[in-house]
């Protein structure tokens, strides 16, 4: 049986090898995952948030060896991976804080020969397919709301992190029903296979947009529901009022940490004009305090990226932008004789808006800035994109803030903040950013399906 040998990215030693499910036993941890949902649908919900509550415990007493698993996996700055588990941990227990309340039946009002109320039901087996650049944060949003719903669930994660999805399997694996979650080590062929199958209730999918329409290509053919979280070309504002010091801090921040390697990372900045020289000589000076090399020293800033082919396409952009007008200020080369995939932190000036950088994914630490003349000027910008994930202006102006809240075609948009996830609010996209909702409340009602309970109580 062929293996899946994990590179790390760092130095390209072998990380992990895993072995890939055979037919065998993949059809054997579908069959279970049934078994599995048609028994814990009926636990008790204390119950299921017993179990849960008792996965993060595992997650946090092993919390410093899982950190060291995805460093060696992807190459996240060890901070940044310690700090990976904790979030994951907060965002488990913030879905735990609101189960209760989120799925508890709506009793409806009516006469006394009546009794109508709406009950979410568990849909059944969930598919969660997981990506690699915040592996324990993209599945927890999945994972968690599922169980405590009711619902089993099989785990794909990404072929760069399949270690992680041990991780959940180990520490949501249940003694009395072992098909609750289990992990999948699987090619894409199998994977569509897989999605095909009419004991799957649910695919929840992070990844590309070319991965997105595989996905829902497959599900339409069932009328089987899929969540998709395709990542964005998010675009922040820098208005005339901002406070430049923290907007440049910020906005920088939000362009490379985890090596911009982030769905919502900023991906292109717009900066009105009488601040435009100025946003660029900061920016140029915060960028320059990154320190690359070796991830799991506590002093690197800046990892390697995750695919050695991401550095062709950053290359490729900057010299796109290059050739249409735009002036490289730093970066814009992967570092030469090092086996590490790094891309330096890279500032481009007067990126024209058409250009491929301004347009498609990029994923890596670079920031493509251009000036724009107002806030009109500015909007029209931001909303020229087939993505929409999420969008930030920087403003100390609260009325201007709400005016590019209602006119931004983003599912988030942020007023001095960026690249963050509040538990509370759903995370949701537009356009090629996806479809679906995961976290907050909505992430329960995507998970589950509504049943309408119409009982007549006087029959005389």
């Amino acid at each position: 049986m062929p293996t899946l040998k994990v590179i790390n990215p760092y130095n390209q030693q072998i990380a992990g090898e895993l072995a890939y499910d055979d037919p065998a036993g993949l059809e054997a941890k579908v069959a279970a995952a049934v078994l599995a949902f048609h028994k814990w649908r009926q636990a008790p919900l204390e119950d299921r948030k017993r179990h849960v509550q008792g996965a993060i415990d595992r997650f946090r007493e092993d919390a410093n060896e899982i950190a060291r698993e995805i460093t060696c996996q992807m190459g996240k700055p060890i901070a940044q991976a310690e700090r990976e588990v904790e979030t994951c941990c907060q965002r488990a227990e913030y879905m735990l804080s609101i189960v209760s309340s989120t799925l508890a039946p709506e009793i409806l009002p009516s006469d006394q020969h009546f009794h109508l109320r709406i009950e979410h039901a568990p849909l059944g087996v969930v598919l969660d397919l997981a990506a690699w650049n915040y592996p324990l944060l993209i599945p927890v949003n999945v994972i968690v709301p599922a169980l405590l719903a009711g619902n089993s669930v099989l785990l794909k994660h990404s072929a760069k992190t399949p270690v992680c999805g041990r991780r959940f399997h180990r520490a949501f694996q249940h003694p009395e029903l072992p098909g609750l979650i289990s992990d999948l080590i699987l090619q894409h062929d199998t994977v569509a296979q897989l999605i095909a199958d009419p004991r799957i209730a649910y695919v929840a999918f992070t990844g590309s947009v070319q991965g997105g329409h595989a996905v829902y290509r497959q599900t339409s053919h069932r009328f089987v529901e899929a969540g998709l979280e395709l990542g964005g070309k998010d675009p922040a504002y820098v208005a005339e009022d901002a406070d430049l010091a923290f907007a440049v801090e910020n906005v920088i921040d939000g362009a490379c940490y985890n090596a911009g390697q982030s769905c919502c990372a900023v991906e292109r900045v717009y900066v009105h004009h009488r601040l435009y020289d100025e946003f660029l000589g900061r920016a140029h000076e915060v960028l320059k305090r990154y320190r690359m090399g070796d991830p799991l020293e506590p002093a690197t800033t800046l990892g390697p990226l995750a695919s050695r082919s991401a550095l062709d396409l950053l290359e490729g952009q900057v010299q796109d932008a290059m050739s249409r007008g735009a002036r490289l200020l730093l970066g814009g080369r992967r570092l030469p004789e090092t086996k590490g995939n790094f891309f330096p932190p890279t500032l481009l000036a007067d990126v024209p808006n058409d250009t491929e950088i301004m347009q498609e994914e990029s994923f890596g630490p670079v920031v493509p800035v251009q000036a724009v003349r107002n806030d009109q000027e500015a909007l029209a910008r931001m909303n020229d994109t087939r993505y929409g994930l999420t969008a930030s202006v920087w403003t100390q102006d609260r009325h201007k803030a709400e005016w590019f809240a209602q006119r931004l075609e983003a599912g988030t948009i942020f007023q001095n903040r960026c690249d963050y996830l509040e538990p509370s609010l759903p995370w949701t996209g537009v356009r090629d950013s996806g479809k679906g909702s995961t976290l907050s409340k909505y992430g329960f009602y995507h998970l589950t399906r509504r049943k309408a309970v119409h009982f007549r109580l006087d029959t005389a």
